[in-house]
């Protein structure tokens, strides 16, 4: 079996701070969810999915499972204590070895960590959450200040690719009208959406001045990245930080 596909982004973290994110390379998964699919409620065989999970944990030498969500394109944000399989968008974490991790197949995941190594979150951001404030809720639940945090957007739906109706754009547009810059007439009235934009307006409009990451197209980069928007039917990767001490 290949080795599955995990790599680090590329964002500088405090010494005490991991984070991961995983393609869709290696695992044991059988197509459409070939090969290495971490999302256990997409109709692949659960033994596959957990087989995956557990080679995760081995490539990242975790010492407990990630804290998994079961998300539902909404705004909550789970806390440290939280259980895995809580109803949420987001968590974050305060402790060392409480694994933050965020399941996406075109939508943005967003990692944050705080300058001193303390605090760390994962949020996924798909276009409602963003415009319900996922992001601003997640630095809410920090206590360093805006400036003193650093977030990183992995694998999503490029602007080229993520075509929406109007009424996505208006729902940006109706609380930030600069939102308008993220957004290009496409045909028949549509209109294509930068996701990476829009979440880094949210993250400017909090504070965060210093962002990586944001520039990998899941939808066409096929042979690296599920896309739910490409094949419908298809895996999850998954993004992923943590505090170790």
């Amino acid at each position: 079996m290949p080795e599955p596909g995990v790599f680090v982004p590329d964002w500088p973290l405090p010494p005490n701070v991991r984070a991961a994110s995983t393609t869709r390379a290696g695992g044991c998964s059988r197509a459409p969810y070939g090969s290495f699919n971490l999302g256990d409620h997409v109709g692949d065989r659960p033994q596959a999915v957990a087989r995956n999970r557990d080679l995760l944990c081995e490539a990242l030498a975790l010492a407990r499972a990630p804290a998994w969500l079961s998300q539902v394109h909404g705004t909550e944000v789970a806390g440290p204590l939280a259980p895995p399989g809580v109803v949420a968008d987001a968590r974050y974490a305060d402790c060392p070895g409480v694994v933050c991790a965020v399941l996406t197949a075109d939508c943005l995941p967003l990692l944050l960590c705080s300058d001193d190594g303390r605090e760390v979150a994962a949020v996924h951001c798909g276009w409602r959450g963003l415009a319900g404030g996922i992001v601003d809720k997640a630095l809410a639940r920090f206590r360093a200040p805006a400036a003193a945090l650093s977030a990183w957007l992995g694998p999503a739906i490029g602007p080229a690719a993520f075509e929406v109706g109007g009424e996505v754009r208006e729902a940006f547009l109706s609380l930030d009208p600069g939102a308008r810059a993220c957004f290009i007439a496409g045909r028949d009235d549509r209109w294509l959406a930068d996701l990476a934009g829009l979440t880094r307006r949210a993250l400017a409009a909090g504070g965060v001045r210093r962002v990586y990451g944001g520039d990998a197209c899941t939808v066409t980069e096929a042979e690296r990245y599920f896309s739910y928007r490409r094949d419908g039917i298809t895996g999850r990767m998954a993004s992923l930080v943590w505090c170790t001490e």
